[in-house]
């Protein structure tokens, strides 16, 4: 699964992430599609929008919000509330502009299946611009797009529909969520917020509408959210969605052995175990992982002398 993808120059998180917006992008996907086939695997790829956590610096260099000197430009949101102190108010989006940003992701998705993708992913998670509508702490709207569970979702449920009407019938849509943004979890924070609750909720209407599956993450649009993380923490949203809905969900987060990773299968806590980080760390997580568990992984015999 290719990184969070942009559907838009503005929906760019950082000056340097990927995009998919025009026809020179989608050549270039090409070559990377070709060769993940060529080695038996399935490409994948993640369409993004950042709404007002764009234009920021990449994370390793600190975040901080990027100005126009260095190329930064200004991020749209639901509302004008900006994601914390010393980012910038972001502009609130009209209706024409929601229509855009919904037609941004079917003609990147468009665009995607050209490319040789045979996955796509709707990112709607971590406080990015399909999060920011979906929770009451960022959307303070008062049209049809925000108040109400109804109104705050009709936007992703629109890039949802959008997206399914112009990819393969056949081939699978998946989701990206934030099953809860921290805040009613912790008592002492009063900010009201999007919750496991409206996961649940929404995970039945995603279904309704063509996903075939949700991604689980948390977290990510609330700044300074206790979050209490460790090895699998959000594995329990996960299971709580496919226990309540029937939908097939991808556990992520702090999964970084082979044996946890084959145990939340087993267990029927989640379909697919989805890995990011710990592959970061170590590329080879996946020949680690068969021998441990007894699989074989194919491949050129001189990496399996050093595994």
């Amino acid at each position: 699964m290719v990184e969070a993808t942009a559907v838009s120059a503005e929906g760019r998180i950082s000056p340097g992430d990927l995009g998919i917006w025009n026809d020179r992008q989608t050549a270039a996907f090409r070559r990377i599609t070709s060769f993940v086939k060529e080695q038996g695997a399935v490409p994948g790829v993640q369409l993004a929008h950042a709404g007002r956590k764009a234009s920021t610096d990449a994370p390793w260099r600190g975040g901080a919000p990027v100005d126009s000197a260095a190329h930064g430009w200004q991020p749209v949101a639901p509302s004008p509330l900006p994601f914390d102190e010393g980012h910038p108010v972001p502009a609130e989006l009209t209706v024409e502009g929601i229509q855009q940003v919904v037609e941004d992701f079917a003609a990147a998705a468009r665009r995607a299946r050209e490319a040789g993708f045979d996955v796509v992913e709707i990112h709607g998670a971590h406080g990015y611009l399909i999060g920011e509508f979906l929770s009451p702490h960022t959307n303070h709207r008062t049209d049809a797009y925000g108040g109400s569970y109804e109104n705050r979702t009709r936007f992703a449920l629109q890039v949802v529909d959008a997206v399914r009407a112009v990819w393969p019938e056949e081939l699978p849509v998946f989701f990206r969520i934030s099953a809860t943004d921290w805040l009613t979890e912790n008592p002492e924070d009063e900010r009201e917020g999007w919750t496991a609750d409206d996961t649940v909720r929404f995970a039945a209407d995603l279904q309704a509408h063509g996903i075939d599956l949700l991604d689980v993450s948390t977290g990510g649009n609330a700044p300074k959210a206790r979050i209490v993380a460790g090895p699998g923490y959000q594995v329990p949203f996960a299971e709580r969605v496919r226990a309540e809905t029937g939908l097939a969900v991808g556990a992520v987060g702090e999964i970084t052995e082979a044996r946890q990773a084959e145990k939340i299968v087993e267990n029927q806590q989640a379909d697919a175990v989805l890995i990011g980080r710990e592959l970061l760390r170590n590329p080879s997580f996946a020949r680690h992982a068969a021998r441990e568990l007894g699989g074989e992984v194919a491949g050129p015999i001189q990496y399996h002398r050093a595994i």
